[in-house]
């Protein structure tokens, strides 16, 4: 299939601990999404309902003294929030993405038999989920929360967009996972994450360039004042999580964003093509504006941008209601 490919990175707060409200609040989003046009939304790691900071996993570290009895109840909460699947919310999600028409991959807690996992969760328009991935290794303080994910969805699925996949915030520091994805003809690479430091951006430059894909960085954005009053926070920022979502090119170079320190809406226009022409450096077909994906020698399509530098990232942004 040949045309324009509309891709969205929506860049959102989730209603803190509270799941129903936060698949309310992405429903309104991939609504708008979908109105735009997008094909494909991503959500930042763990949306629903919240990412672990450190500011309050901290206090998960001692079962005793003053603050055990709030840590206790901070992960049960977390818990009882989470997705289970199959399941109702699970299901409702499915039904997003069939009713907008959209691929929908969303960040969740996922709760199975007492652990909970940091899950990838990507809804194909037929409303079924075409991929399901639990974060393999956590980092750091988030081992006091997730459990260690498996294999289970080191590949990509194979949609009228191209070939998807995706790998969660800091396992695509690792060499290994990322080949999974490199064998199996990765052409929109999700890379939903939490770390919102300029690092991360050499990291996903290199992963589009060696990928030769498309590169979808979701990240997350939280505010201490939006945690609920009786969730212990460390002292710190307003921003617990300061995004810096973008979209990237096959060479490295933005499409849209990054995006700082507000929600909103990224999107970017791709266009497929039928041709299979490779070659180790970089082409420019005169009927194209943007870097052509290059260099592998499977006869998967290709996939460049369309005027992905006029008006530049702001063109491309729109911030949520």
């Amino acid at each position: 299939m040949e045309g324009v490919v509309k891709v969205a990175c929506v860049q959102a707060e989730p209603v803190a601990f509270e799941r129903e409200a936060t698949i309310d609040k992405l429903e309104k989003l991939v609504a708008e999404v979908a109105g735009a046009g997008a094909r494909l939304a991503l959500f930042p790691e763990t949306f629903i309902p919240v990412y672990p900071s450190n500011r309050w996993v901290r206090y998960l570290a001692g079962w005793s003294g003053d603050d055990s009895g709030d840590a206790r109840d901070v992960f049960a909460r977390l818990a009882q929030q989470s997705v289970t699947i199959p399941g109702p919310d699970s299901d409702r999600l499915a039904e997003i993405a069939r009713t907008h028409g959209v691929w929908l991959a969303v960040g969740a807690n996922e709760l199975e038999r007492g652990t909970i996992y940091n899950s990838l969760l990507v809804y194909s328009p037929a409303g079924e989920l075409a991929l399901h991935h639990r974060k393999l290794m956590p980092t750091n303080h988030e081992r006091l929360v997730w459990g260690l994910g498996d294999g289970k969805g080191l590949e990509t699925v194979t949609t009228d967009l191209g070939k998807v996949g995706g790998l969660i915030c800091w396992e695509n520091l690792m060499p290994l996972a990322r080949a999974a994805l490199y064998q199996d003809g990765v052409e929109i690479y999700l890379a939903p994450t939490a770390d919102d430091s300029e690092d991360w951006h050499d990291s996903m430059k290199h992963i589009a360039r060696e990928s030769r894909a498309f590169v979808l960085s979701c990240c997350v954005f939280q505010r201490a004042s939006s945690y609920p009053k009786d969730v212990p926070l460390a002292e710190g920022d307003e921003l617990v999580g300061g995004g810096g979502s973008a979209i990237l090119a096959p060479d490295g170079s933005y499409l849209a964003g990054p995006l700082w320190n507000e929600e909103g809406i990224l999107y970017a226009d791709l266009i497929r093509s039928s041709s299979t022409k490779r070659d180790s450096g970089s082409t420019r077909p005169a009927t194209t504006a943007g870097p052509i994906c290059c260099g592998s020698k499977s006869a998967r399509p290709l996939f460049t941008s369309r005027a992905a530098h006029r008006g530049g990232a702001r063109a491309r942004r729109r911030r949520v209601a």
